[in-house]
């Protein structure tokens, strides 16, 4: 009894000196992490990615400090697909499929890398003009209802000091931007929420016709806002946009930041966490009526 534990003894020093002694596989290690890399940009590129709102172009819907998932495939696939915007232009889309009036989707502009998260107005064939604020499509104004203002309350994120009128303080006492509203109506019912500041050079555009494979894309905050109505010197998409430059469409807030978190403190990542807007939907409504 006692020479067979004697002897598992040894089989057991045998196996831990063995186990000390095999090397790091450092190669194995490598390929493992580059598999997972590989895996991550696959599926950022082909599938999903997340997604941060760096300005007040999108408002009421989106404010800045949003965190939201666009997903790749709704539209097909083009050069702008993947996540580094390093290829040039190239025509077509894999599986296309055009938007729909009234997406959210990001766009890449023609010649630049960062994408603009914008709502698509105007489709192929639609002769598009904006007069004194409000759209017409096809001759045709786009309804439009006023709403009760947008109590969006002020942080880091959104200090409400290019309009400081809008700012005010609320019965609960704290401090709101409180931005006029209207809701806008596409010709198919679908609708969304849009903020109009007042005249502003932006209230007049067009008309253009919307060449085939193109689409009209805006921001919901209307006079504040780079998109198809501003040319590319100036920051904006330059008219209507090709449809392989549609990077994806916008789906869902996940979380939203007050502009206060600090990366080396891991405490405020929590704290600046802004209540309540974590799931929200980001597809337009459709009027029951239409």
């Amino acid at each position: 009894m006692a020479a067979a534990l004697k002897a598992s003894e040894d089989c057991a020093a045998v196996a831990e000196d063995a186990d000390e002694k095999k090397p790091t596989d450092w190669w194995g290690e490598i390929k493992g992490i580059f598999w997972l890399v590989l895996a991550v940009l696959a599926f950022h590129s082909f599938v999903a990615k997340p997604f941060y709102i760096p300005s007040e172009s999108m408002m009421p819907g989106l404010i800045k400090g949003d965190r939201l998932v666009v997903t790749k495939y709704p539209y097909g696939w083009s050069y702008v697909s993947p996540s580094f915007h390093v290829l040039p232009f190239i025509e077509g889309r894999l599986f296309g499929r055009m938007p729909e009036r009234g997406d959210v989707v990001i766009a890449v502009p023609r010649g630049a890398r960062a994408d603009y998260i914008k709502r698509v107005i105007g489709l192929p064939g639609d002769t598009l003009e904006v007069r004194g604020g409000i759209v017409y499509l096809n001759g045709t104004a786009l309804r439009r209802e006023e709403r009760e203002p947008a109590m969006i309350p002020i942080d880091e994120n959104v200090p409400c000091t290019d309009f400081p009128a809008l700012a005010i303080t609320g019965e609960d006492g704290l401090r709101y931007c409180r931005m006029p509203v209207h809701r806008e109506y596409t010709p198919e019912g679908r609708f969304y929420d849009t903020i109009d500041l007042g005249p502003s050079p932006s209230d007049f555009y067009g008309p253009v016709t919307i060449p085939e494979g193109h689409v009209f894309l805006m921001g919901d905050n209307r006079d504040q806002s780079a998109d198809s109505r501003a040319s590319l010197m100036g920051g904006g998409l330059g008219g209507p946009v090709p449809v392989e430059s549609i990077g994806g469409r916008a789906e869902f807030i996940t979380f939203s930041l007050d502009g206060t978190s600090e990366w080396y403190n891991p405490i405020s990542w929590f704290t600046a966490m802004r209540s309540g807007r974590a799931g929200t939907g980001l597809h337009p409504g459709e009027d029951s009526s239409e």
